[in-house]
């Protein structure tokens, strides 16, 4: 009898998740009365942005039995540890807004859980909201488990309701009968999960699904044993993915216990681990005893739909307000990477810069992100979808796209996925509100979020996930329609300047910012790009006229976030990254050379 519960919990992005699991680590005992509670999500980026970028281990002891929890990402581009991990537990915990109710990584995430056979457990969560909506969240769900095709067993899930925020629960709809406590929760767990199987005594087995980092033991593989008893020092065979052996010793293993990662001497079936002493372990491949070799299936890796190109920053600004500028510390980093995430691939580009593949905008925005924090200054370029070929066929990725807008919009937004090459499959009426299910090609998504917050007014909600590749539609999906402004002097940006040039289009500098040739520094309201000077001063003269001397009212200029400087470029740009800015710029910056370049390409 193993006294263990390995579950997963999974949701559409900022439906509660983390949370969830942080009351359920206090409502445990887990932290002692003075021990400072962290949350789950304890990477700076994470606690910004309110997602879940890494997938996380805990565990709590419940009743005498150890339940060991992945929390996983919702986001669609970190959604390739979702499947993993259904490899590593028994259960999952759907967790679902009790008024939002099923969206598209909901499905997404779902549909990886049936197809693993693992049983659900359905957490309504956000109860207390005004505008919840239990029941019929219930019958979504049960529609979404009918649709993605869930056998009889699956069907039969229990439902737990809950505010995760307030930290009460109850098995019934009705709000008044939410008490503050999350037992409900952790009974169901235990009464609905079974333990997990594998013999204690039979020849080890084990998967890593997960991979980790440190400097001190390198590289680290995550997973669940499946059969077997494993000690520290071992001696134990790693059959590698491509049929061969290679020999190995366990040097280090732990145990997760709260939100801590502890060292342990020995584990058995059903344990969820990390060992060290493999350098170049992978995910998907076999550790085991030499005296029984046998591969369990490999676990399936997404494949990269993106790619851009990072390297050392040229602009005259270059070594300013960064530390980490060299070529090869730009490449040390990015290795390091690959390292923990297999999800990335990082390949030379040419002598000053490297291709990196990943599976999104986010993906590859959250690593510049902490790139930058970490003192890198680098230049990236427009990402750009990756292209198959299938028997003579360019293929190119296809993602779902789902929309809720005010009906105020909905014209707008139609009008705008059109010209993405959107197909619409479904639009409903939801009151005041509308929802719009599409296909897009993935090149029509890039671009798109600035272009929507601003037709919405920052009002509406946008959801999408990897669909499937299929063959390449029109070559120039969304591009940008409107030209930009670039300077053409070096020097300080001056108000007067801004003042004159304002009627050209929409800046994106201040006056006092510096700017360099080749620097973009606005946005033109035509199709072409002009050179402007911004640091142009007003000609002084001893004579002052009455009345013509009055302060310059500027308009606020566009800040642009990573994702919209990414968004927003064009194949001939770069976003400029620095611990302290981002600036857009041309990749040639000499206006003259420019246009030499534009012309031999005509």
């Amino acid at each position: 009898m193993k006294n263990i519960r390995n579950i997963a919990i999974i949701a559409h992005v900022d439906h509660g998740k983390t949370t969830l699991v942080d009351k359920l680590l206090l409502e445990s005992g887990t932290f002692r009365d003075n021990e400072e509670i962290v949350s789950m999500d304890s990477n700076d980026l994470e606690k910004e942005r309110g997602i879940t970028i890494l997938a996380k281990t805990t565990s709590l002891d419940y009743k005498g039995v150890r339940i060991n929890i992945l929390d996983t990402p919702g986001h669609a581009d970190f959604s390739g540890e979702v499947e993993r991990i259904m490899n590593m537990v028994d259960g999952v915990l759907l967790v679902v807004d009790a008024y939002e109710g099923t969206m598209p990584q909901t499905r997404f995430v779902l549909k990886k859980a049936l197809d693993a056979h693992v049983t659900p457990i359905v957490i309504v969560n956000k109860i207390d909201k005004e505008s919840a909506r239990p029941t019929e969240v219930v019958d979504e769900v049960m529609d979404l488990f009918i649709e993605l095709g869930a056998d009889v067993d699956q069907l039969d899930f229990p439902v737990v309701y809950t505010s995760a925020m307030m930290g009460t629960s109850s098995l019934n709809p009705d709000i008044s009968t939410q008490k503050e406590t999350m037992e409900p929760v952790l009974d169901t767990i235990l009464e609905t999960i079974k333990e997990p199987e594998g013999d204690d005594d039979a020849a080890f087995q084990f998967q890593p699904a997960l991979l980790d980092y440190n400097d001190f033991v390198g590289r680290i593989g995550i997973g669940v044993i499946k059969r077997g008893t494993i000690k520290v020092g071992t001696n134990v065979t790693c059959l590698r993915l491509d049929g061969t052996k290679k020999q190995f010793r366990i040097g280090k293993m732990f145990g997760f216990h709260g939100l801590k990662r502890i060292e342990i001497e020995e584990a058995k079936a059903g344990d969820i681990i990390a060992i060290a002493g493999l350098s170049d372990i992978n995910v998907g491949e076999t550790v085991c005893d030499p005296a029984c070799c046998e591969a369990l299936p490999p676990l399936r890796i997404d494949e990269p739909t993106l790619e851009m190109t990072f390297g050392v920053n040229t602009s005259p600004f270059a070594g300013r307000e960064g530390k980490l500028l060299t070529v090869r510390k730009i490449e040390e980093r990015l290795m390091k990477e690959t390292e923990r995430d297999v999800s990335l691939k990082v390949s030379p580009y040419d002598q000053e810069s490297f291709l990196v593949k990943g599976r999104g905008e986010l993906h590859l925005s959250i690593l510049i992100e902490n790139m930058r924090r970490e003192g890198f200054e680098l230049q990236v370029s427009k990402p750009q979808v990756i292209i198959k070929e299938e028997n003579g066929i360019k293929m190119e990725p296809f993602e779902e796209l789902q929309i809720d807008v005010n009906n105020d919009y909905v014209g707008s937004v139609i009008e705008s996925l059109g010209n993405r090459f959107a197909n619409l499959l479904n639009m409903q009426n939801m009151g005041e509100s509308t929802r719009l299910n599409y296909i897009i090609p993935s090149r029509g998504l890039i671009g798109f979020s600035g272009e929507f917050m601003t037709i919405t007014k920052g009002y509406g909600i946008m959801n999408h996930t990897f669909k499937e590749y299929s063959s390449i539609i029109s070559s120039n999906v969304g591009e940008r329609k409107l030209g930009v402004l670039v300077s053409m002097e070096n020097g300080k940006a001056t108000a007067y300047a801004l003042g004159q040039l304002e009627g050209r289009g929409v800046m994106f500098i201040e006056p006092g910012d510096e700017v360099y040739e080749g620097m973009i520094v606005g946005e033109h309201n035509h199709d072409n790009d002009i050179a402007i000077n911004v640091v142009k001063g007003k000609n002084l003269t001893n004579t002052r006229a009455s009345g013509s001397d009055h302060t310059v009212v500027l308009k606020r200029p566009r800040v642009m976030s990573l994702e919209m400087a990414l968004d927003y470029i064009n194949n001939d740009e770069l976003v400029e990254v620095t611990p302290a800015r981002f600036r857009l710029r041309k990749k040639i910056l000499n206006a003259e050379a420019r246009k030499k370049a534009h012309n031999n390409n005509q």
